[in-house]
């Protein structure tokens, strides 16, 4: 009987330092996956899946969230059902250890709400990009008082064109003169120049 637990962070800059905190127990085995979406279906995910392969009737499985559980509602509840078939008991931080039945019942509310709330993200995001663009165009500035949606560059292209042009440079010499990437420099002259 294995105490396991399972982590997942979407990017870089996130930690599992916070999921294995709330956790707060010692582990006989920690799988992980980082810099993993939450849109990515948890069978596709490596560590999801080194964690489906290694757990055995008997042992459990420590979650910080349901939602680290799956993509979406259903890919959850296939989840949890799949865990409770091989005899391992779902411990779900501040639900306790789920069980048939109504366990399986609370997974599948609570699931459905995490999907609901991670779709109203999405809109509150696509809603924001598109007051971003009509403020943009109607004012030169975005809602939020920035002059463009991306980030500033970091050369101005059309100096990377002309300096490299002026001075009959090399791709990387022009790179290096301005510390930017030569992709960055291939870039500036396919969109800053005239086709021939």
């Amino acid at each position: 009987m294995s105490r396991i637990a399972y982590y997942r962070v979407s990017t870089s800059e996130q930690s599992v330092d916070a999921q294995r905190a709330a956790l707060g127990g010692s582990f006989d085995r920690e799988f992980l996956d980082e810099r993993v979406s939450g849109a990515t279906l948890a069978s596709d995910r490596p560590g999801f899946s080194a964690m489906l392969d290694y757990v055995r009737d008997g042992d459990t499985l420590f979650i910080a969230a349901v939602d680290r559980l799956g993509r979406d509602a259903l890919d959850i509840q296939r989840n949890v059902r799949t865990l409770i078939e091989k005899g391992v008991t779902v411990d779900v931080r501040g639900l306790g250890p789920i069980a048939r039945g109504v366990g399986e019942l609370v997974v599948a509310v609570l699931a459905q709400i995490a999907q609901m709330e991670r779709d109203r993200i999405i809109e509150r995001c696509d809603a924001g990009r598109i007051a971003a663009r009509a403020s943009l165009a109607a004012t030169g500035m975005t809602h939020r008082g920035k002059a463009s949606l991306g980030r500033r560059p970091v050369a101005d292209p059309q100096e990377i064109v002309t300096w490299r042009t002026v001075n009959h440079a090399s791709i990387a010499d022009t790179a290096a003169h301005f510390q930017v990437s030569a992709s960055t420099v291939k870039r500036a002259f396919r969109n800053h120049t005239d086709p021939p």
